[in-house]
């Protein structure tokens, strides 16, 4: 089991003392290792309080660099940065935040390839990639991997959370047709940048909650949220037996 320095107990102080979490669960949010994939509008924001909040080992996965129209929901990163590599820029800014967080990065776009390489390891993967293509290749490796899989996703007014393990898994929820889709970005469909931040940090709570084991268990829900209206639902997301990633007739 981990141990927590001085400056940890201090650091942490305001998890400790609540009841719920205590020193238990601060140790095992210390000895966990999270895969973000993405440092985008999500990324950027469930980063900020998963360092904050002392995940033992974060690694950034991102191919991208910094353009202008990413600053209006991506705040952590600044006018000068534009141009500069997303994933570097994250790192920097996590370690700068947290020294007891041990931060990665991976360079490189995350495709059916090599989605098991790169995530293969990890006690949780978070994804906040922008297309279904990723997130289902992703998905579709975190099934085969039997690492839990967080998906969080804003686009207009609409966002939506929702942390699979086994079955459902992703696959289930959006089915097959868009495996060769990569153009529901929101540079396509707009979206309002807090509503990223919202999800992101929402989604960091989720990761939080499910790895420190405090609170019930949260598998399988969908959380929706319509920024338009200012309204949460909540969906149970049902196993689809016919599933090629996580159904009776999957591949091995």
């Amino acid at each position: 089991m981990v141990e927590l320095s001085d400056d940890e107990l201090d650091r942490y102080a305001r998890h400790i003392v609540l009841p719920q979490f205590g020193g238990a669960g601060q140790k095992r949010l210390k000895a966990s290792q999270v895969a973000l994939i993405g440092a985008g509008g999500i990324g950027s924001a469930v980063l900020p309080s998963l360092v904050g909040a002392g995940i033992g080992r974060i690694t950034i996965i991102e191919d991208d660099v910094v353009c202008l129209s990413n600053l209006s929901r991506q705040s952590i990163y600044a006018t000068d940065d534009i141009g500069k590599s997303k994933a570097a820029l994250a790192k920097q800014f996590a370690a700068e935040r947290n020294p007891y967080v041990d931060i990665r990065m991976k360079q490189e776009r995350l495709t059916v390839d090599n989605a098991e390489v790169l995530l293969a390891g990890y006690d949780l993967i978070i994804d906040g990639s922008d297309n279904f293509m990723t997130r289902l290749a992703a998905s579709d490796a975190a099934v085969k991997l039997g690492t839990p899989y967080l998906s969080a996703a804003g686009a207009q007014f609409q966002g939506q959370v929702a942390l699979f393990t086994a079955q459902p898994c992703y696959r289930c929820f959006v089915g097959d047709a868009f495996d060769a889709d990569d153009c529901d970005n929101c540079a396509e469909l707009g979206v309002l940048g807090a509503l990223t931040g919202t999800m992101g940090h929402f989604a960091a709570m989720q990761a939080i909650r499910h790895l420190a084991d405090v609170g019930p268990a949260d598998t399988g829900i969908l959380h929706l949220y319509d920024a338009l209206n200012a309204k949460w639902k909540a969906i149970r997301i049902i196993a689809d037996p016919a599933c090629k990633a996580c159904g009776e007739d999957a591949a091995p």
